[in-house]
């Protein structure tokens, strides 16, 4: 039963690998005037999403400051005093 599967599955391979030759040939991979808008387009997320991320996470911990430097200026404030 295995080896009947096998040898359909190969004959199966055998009879498709006509329409993946077609897959590689000129009409899939020709230029037209929309090529250089969908290049763009799926560009454009790669560059703006890290960019964005960046921008909220320095607006989020800009006014922040560490536990050892807040610790520091109210030792430094003691100190004074």
């Amino acid at each position: 039963m295995k080896k009947s599967l096998i040898y359909l599955f190969l004959l199966y391979l055998v009879l498709i690998s006509g329409d993946v030759l077609a897959a590689d040939s000129y009409r899939w991979l020709h230029v037209t005037i929309d090529t250089p808008w969908a290049i763009f387009i799926f560009l454009l997320p790669m560059v703006l999403i890290p960019v964005i991320l960046m921008a909220i996470l320095y607006w989020r911990f800009a006014g922040k400051t560490t536990d050892s430097a807040s610790q520091q200026s109210v030792s430094e404030t003691t100190k004074k005093e």
